[in-house]
């Protein structure tokens, strides 16, 4: 994918903070960036691994953006300092969203109120600072849409989508971007968005790996350990391209092209 032209591939969802990348982190940079994977936008889940986040872009300037928020899997853990820490971090100029925010009822990490009250709360300061949003939902999708059409943020993409029709159209409706990841290579799980991705309008569309999780189960050299990376993007890109109709290269600038004007950057 080096020769991609005018535009390299954003990588719109890494979890670069993740355990698993603690020995190899700028390799993991380096790695993405050799195969045309550049910049990527660092995902924060808790509020430490926010500011782990958004330390880590500052390092890499150009390289790394980040985001900031609360993942509902964490949202037991807010209390009355969680928003103002949030602010101070969404102000950096590294930090483009906030997020990784929303409900998840699949596993019920946290109380299901509770993921309600901070899932409201981060986008009441999405719109105070009129910035966008980076959405996790699962399992919950009527509190989902219920909540952001109350709340409604300036932009926001669904990262990691993997719902149905009906969800989907719902999301477009609402103006919602979608994140596709290597989730659509699964020939088991993810047959039905090989069909569904050709709804999304390109200008709403982007792509991302969700590293070190979701590792594209049909790449023809399969990590030893079994982690995603960022290198990984261009394999999804091709997937989606095929799955759309478009070619690898016009599907990268679009993509590109999108994620560029959802973050400001």
């Amino acid at each position: 994918m080096n020769n991609l032209p005018m535009n390299n591939l954003i990588d719109i969802g890494v979890n670069l903070m993740h355990r698993s990348f603690h020995e190899d982190r700028d390799q993991v940079v380096a790695r993405a960036e050799s195969c045309g994977v550049s910049p990527l936008i660092i995902t924060g889940t808790s509020l430490r691994n926010s500011i782990e986040a958004a330390r880590y872009a500052s390092r890499m300037p150009g390289k790394c953006y980040a985001t900031a928020g609360i993942h509902p899997h964490d949202a037991k853990s807010c209390n009355a300092e969680t928003i103002p820490k949030l602010k101070e971090l969404a102000v950096l100029p590294q930090v483009v969203a906030i997020g990784e925010c929303g409900l998840d009822y699949n596993r019920d990490f946290s109380p299901r109120d509770i993921q309600r009250k901070w899932f409201a709360s981060q986008l009441q300061l999405a719109q105070k600072l009129n910035m966008p949003v980076f959405l996790h939902e699962r399992d919950a999708f009527p509190d989902f849409a219920a909540l952001l059409r109350e709340h409604k943020p300036a932009r926001a993409v669904v990262h990691c989508f993997t719902g149905n029709e009906k969800e989907l159209m719902t999301y477009l409706d609402m103006g919602l971007y979608i994140g596709i990841t290597g989730w659509i290579c699964d020939e088991r799980r993810g047959k039905h968005l090989k069909a569904l991705v050709k709804r999304i309008p390109l200008d709403r569309l982007m792509i991302e790996t969700d590293a070190p999780f979701l590792t594209p189960r049909d790449l023809p050299a399969k990590p030893a350990d079994g982690r995603n990376e960022p290198a990984f993007l261009p394999h999804i890109l091709q997937s989606v391209a095929g799955c759309i109709g478009k070619s690898v290269e016009e599907t990268a600038r679009a993509t590109t092209e999108t994620a560029k004007r959802f973050f400001g950057i």
